[in-house]
C-alpha cells in the first residue's frame, strides 16, 4: 500500500507539478473563446479553422515578450496562409494530385524559412498540416470568407494573449525584456536539404495514398513530416513510432466519441477540452500527445465535412502508417552535409534574467540543444531535462538517465 501511495505521488509530482502548465492554458484560451461563441451559435463547421488558427499559441515557450510576439506573429502568418490556400484549392475543386504537389512545394518553401527563422516548434508542421486539411473540407464551408477571418482573427488572439502574459510576468518581476538576436535552426545547404526531404516525403506518402484509393491523402503527408523534424536518425525513428502508436490509441478513443453520431454541440465541446492535453504532453511526450490530438483532429475533420465515420478512422489509420514509413525512409535515406556552425549570440544578463523569471523557476536543468547545465526554463521545454537540486547533478543528466535505463532493463532481465 505504501508503494502505491508513494508511486501515485510520484506520478502526481511528474504530470502536475513538474509540467508548465501556461502553455497549455494559453491555446486553450485561444480556442475556448471563439469555439464557445461558434458553439452557442450553432456554426460548429468553422471549428476546425478556429483550430489551426489557435496553433499559433503554441509556439514562443518561455520566451521574451519581443521574442514571442515575433515568433508567434510569424507562425500565424504561416498557419493563416496555409489555411488560406486550402481554401482556394478547394473552391477550384483541385484534382488530389494537385493537392500533393501543392502542399510539397509549401513545404519546401516553408521549411527553410521556418529554419531561418528559429520558430519552436521547429519546421512547417503544422502549416503542412493545416493546408492539406482545409483542402480537403473547404468544398463543403458555405462562408469560405468567414472561415479565413475566423482563422486570422483566432490567430490574431492568441498572439495576443501570449504578449499580454509575458509583459505581465515581466512587470510583476520587475525585470527588463531586452531584445536579443534569434539564431535559426539551419542555414545553407542543410536547410536547402532538409525542404527537399519535406518536399519528397510529401510527394512519396501523398502518391502512395492516392494510388491505394484511401482518401484523405493529407493524413498521410502530415505524417511522413513528423520525423523530419527530429534532429537525429534515431530521434526520427522514435518520434515516427510515437505517431503510429500515439494515433492508433487516439483512433479507439476516438471510435466511442464518432460512432454513436453526438451532437455537434458536444463534440465542439470535446474538441476545446481536447486542445489542453495535446499542448500538455506535446513535446513532452509525442505519443501520449497524439492520443488527445488524434481525437480532436478527427471530430474537427466530422463537422467539417461530415462522413461515415468507420471509414474516416480506417482512412487515418492507414495514411499515417503509410506517411510515418515514408518520412523515416527519407530521413534514413538522405543524409544532410556536414553543419556549418551557426551565429552564437552572446544572451544579456537581464534577458537570461528574464526568460527564467518568466517560467519563475530557479532550479536547474540540462539543456538538450546547449549540452550544458542551465538556470531556470530559459530554454525551450522540449530540450530540458529536470529539475535537478544544483548545477552539479544537472551536469551529469545525461549520465543518471543512461544507468537508470541499465537499472531497469537489468531489473526486466
Amino acid at each position: 500500500m505504501r508503494t502505491t501511495r508513494t508511486r501515485a505521488r510520484q506520478i502526481y509530482h511528474r504530470f502536475v507539478t513538474e509540467i508548465d502548465h501556461l502553455p497549455a492554458a494559453r491555446v486553450f484560451v485561444g480556442l475556448a473563446i471563439p469555439g464557445l461563441v461558434l458553439i452557442a451559435v450553432g456554426r460548429t463547421d468553422l471549428l476546425i479553422y478556429a483550430v489551426f488558427g489557435s496553433f499559433t499559441g503554441m509556439y514562443g515557450f518561455a520566451e521574451s515578450p519581443h521574442r514571442r510576439l515575433i515568433h508567434q506573429s510569424e507562425a500565424a502568418v504561416m498557419l493563416v496562409g496555409a489555411v488560406g490556400a486550402g481554401i482556394l484549392l478547394a473552391r477550384l475543386h483541385a484534382p488530389p494530385a494537385v493537392l500533393v504537389s501543392a502542399v510539397a512545394v509549401f513545404a519546401a518553401v516553408a521549411s527553410p524559412i521556418t529554419d531561418r527563422l528559429g520558430l519552436r516548434p521547429e519546421g512547417p508542421f503544422f502549416g503542412i498540416f493545416a493546408f492539406g486539411a482545409i483542402a480537403m473540407v473547404a468544398g463543403a464551408q458555405r462562408d469560405p470568407l468567414l472561415a479565413s477571418v475566423l482563422c486570422a482573427g483566432t490567430a490574431a488572439l492568441c498572439v495576443l494573449v501570449g504578449y499580454l502574459e509575458s509583459t505581465r510576468r515581466v512587470r510583476r518581476a520587475g525585470m527588463c525584456a531586452m531584445r536579443v538576436p534569434i539564431a535559426p535552426h539551419r542555414t545553407g545547404g542543410v536547410s536547402y536539404v532538409q525542404a527537399g526531404r519535406y518536399a519528397l516525403a510529401i510527394s512519396i506518402s501523398g502518391g502512395i495514398g492516392l494510388l491505394l484509393g484511401v482518401g484523405h491523402a493529407n493524413w498521410a503527408m502530415a505524417g511522413a513530416a513528423v520525423p523530419l523534424a527530429a534532429a537525429s536518425s534515431r530521434d526520427r525513428i522514435t518520434r515516427g513510432m510515437h505517431r503510429v502508436v500515439g494515433t492508433f490509441i487516439g483512433l479507439a478513443v476516438t471510435a466511442p466519441l464518432l460512432i454513436p453520431g453526438p451532437s455537434p454541440a458536444m463534440l465542439g465541446l470535446a474538441i476545446i477540452a481536447l486542445l489542453y492535453p495535446t499542448e500538455l504532453f506535446m513535446a513532452r511526450h509525442y505519443a501520449v500527445a497524439m492520443g488527445f490530438f488524434t481525437p480532436l483532429i478527427m471530430s474537427m475533420t466530422e463537422l467539417a465535412d461530415p462522413s461515415d465515420p468507420l471509414t474516416l478512422l480506417t482512412e487515418r489509420g492507414v495514411d499515417t502508417v503509410i506517411g510515418v514509413a515514408v518520412g523515416i525512409a527519407v530521413a534514413l535515406l538522405i543524409r544532410e552535409p556536414a553543419t556549418p556552425a551557426l551565429p552564437t549570440y552572446e544572451t544579456p544578463v537581464c534577458e537570461t534574467l528574464h526568460t527564467v523569471g518568466m517560467a519563475d523557476d530557479n532550479e536547474w536543468y540540462y539543456c538538450l540543444k546547449h549540452h550544458k547545465a542551465e538556470q531556470g526554463k530559459a530554454c525551450w521545454y522540449g530540450d530540458r531535462m529536470g529539475p535537478y537540486p544544483d548545477q552539479a547533478t544537472a551536469e551529469k543528466a545525461l549520465e543518471i538517465v543512461k544507468a537508470r535505463n541499465k537499472a531497469a532493463d537489468d531489473q526486466d532481465d
